[in-house]
């Protein structure tokens, strides 16, 4: 099994702030992560490193065997699947929303000039249905729910077939419904063996889909335990974590963590 994604010493620092000190991470094809940690704590840092978007201050980078710093980044990012906020905050309001996933296969976040063929509008028409936004291809973008648009985004982010799906908060905003459908399917995803790495970052133990194989934790910006899911998803690793006593459950592959009173 290869390796898609590996940090060695990775930090990165801005003025007296260290977001993320010295993390040791690799993720191999196959393997599905899910990155916990309180508010600040470094994850969206660590996925900004990982989706090519950010250099490190120290360490090296690895992605999908090429090295930060020495690629051109432009070439090596639609290799790489991202949803995340501020990728979503790019996406023109109006824009149709078979529009914001067929702009994927080119890297654009706007339809402007640049012809697509028939396959390309195809995939993205197929990617919606799979995603249950096929009926709202022609709406705008600004018109959907924010349950609506992460599944929009995902669909986006699987647009050019990438090695690595890199998925930032994908449930945040999201009510009990909305947030449940959206687990229900992350993990038929994750259990499709056709799909990429992927890597799942949140700060909600009940976001995690069953399916997804390991797990890393970070707390002010460092790594406090990684490995497979069972191994690390303790109620210690997790207390550690969030600086809260826990009590962690597990259940037909789901986890909840409440206050150890």
């Amino acid at each position: 099994m290869s390796e898609v994604l590996g940090l060695a010493g990775v930090s990165v620092v801005r003025g007296t702030k260290t977001l993320l000190d010295s993390v040791d991470w690799e993720v191999k094809e196959g393997e599905r992560w899910v990155v916990l940690g309180p508010n600040g704590a470094g994850k969206t840092t660590l996925l900004q490193i990982a989706s090519a978007r950010m250099h490190p201050t120290r360490g090296v980078a690895g992605i999908l065997d090429e090295v930060l710093g020495a690629v051109d980044v432009f070439e090596l990012r639609p290799r790489i699947g991202l949803a995340s906020a501020a990728l979503a905050n790019q996406i023109p309001e109006n824009e149709k929303v078979l529009n914001v996933v067929v702009t994927a296969a080119y890297g654009f976040t706007g339809r402007w000039r640049e012809a697509y063929d028939r396959a390309d509008e195809r995939r993205a028409f197929n990617l919606l249905e799979d995603w249950g936004m096929s009926t709202f291809m022609n709406r705008s973008f600004a018109s959907l729910s924010e349950g609506e648009r992460k599944r929009v985004q995902i669909a986006r982010a699987l647009m050019s077939d990438p090695e690595l799906l890199l998925l930032d908060e994908p449930g945040a905003g999201l009510d009990l419904a909305g947030r449940e459908d959206l687990v229900r399917r992350l993990s038929e995803l994750a259990n499709d063996e056709d799909a990429p790495a992927m890597v799942l970052v949140t700060h909600h133990l009940e976001e995690v889909p069953p399916g997804f194989t390991h797990a890393l934790l970070l707390r002010d910006g460092a790594v406090v335990a990684k490995g497979p899911l069972a191994e690390v998803l303790t109620e210690e690793h997790l207390s550690a974590t969030f600086g809260l006593p826990l009590a962690v459950s597990a259940n037909g592959g789901r986890f909840t963590a409440t206050a150890r009173h």
